[in-house]
């Protein structure tokens, strides 16, 4: 059976920092690209960062270039996305998704920034 499991979120203040990890079982870890993507209430899921297999190639979206890292441990089957300088409009649930010979997504995790 395979799972993916986010974890990490929580409430943070505007120019915080929060770690997400998302902890992948059933797959070939190192197999899979792996996303993360976010939705915000009223609004369409987004990707916001892909990691290629290795680690060596990664994209980040515009939004959050500078700011947020992602980064795997293929000895652990799991992917995190380092968040610095949050912003309130990065409040939404972040989901991550491992792509391969089929795809698949974690439950997500909420992340609100406020103050």
């Amino acid at each position: 059976q395979v799972q993916l499991v986010e974890s990490g979120g929580g409430l943070v203040q505007p120019g915080g920092s929060l770690r997400l990890s998302c902890a992948a079982s059933g797959i070939t870890f190192s197999a899979y690209f792996l996303y993360w993507y976010r939705q915000a209430p009223g609004k369409q899921r987004e990707l916001v960062a892909t990691i290629g297999y290795t680690g060596s190639t990664t994209n980040l979206a515009d939004s959050v270039r500078g700011r947020f890292t992602i980064t795997r441990d293929n000895a652990k089957n799991t992917v995190y996305l380092q968040m610095n300088k949050l912003k309130p409009e990065d409040t939404a649930v972040y989901y991550c998704k491992a792509s391969g010979s089929k795809d698949y997504w974690g439950q997500g995790t909420q992340v609100t920034v406020s103050s």
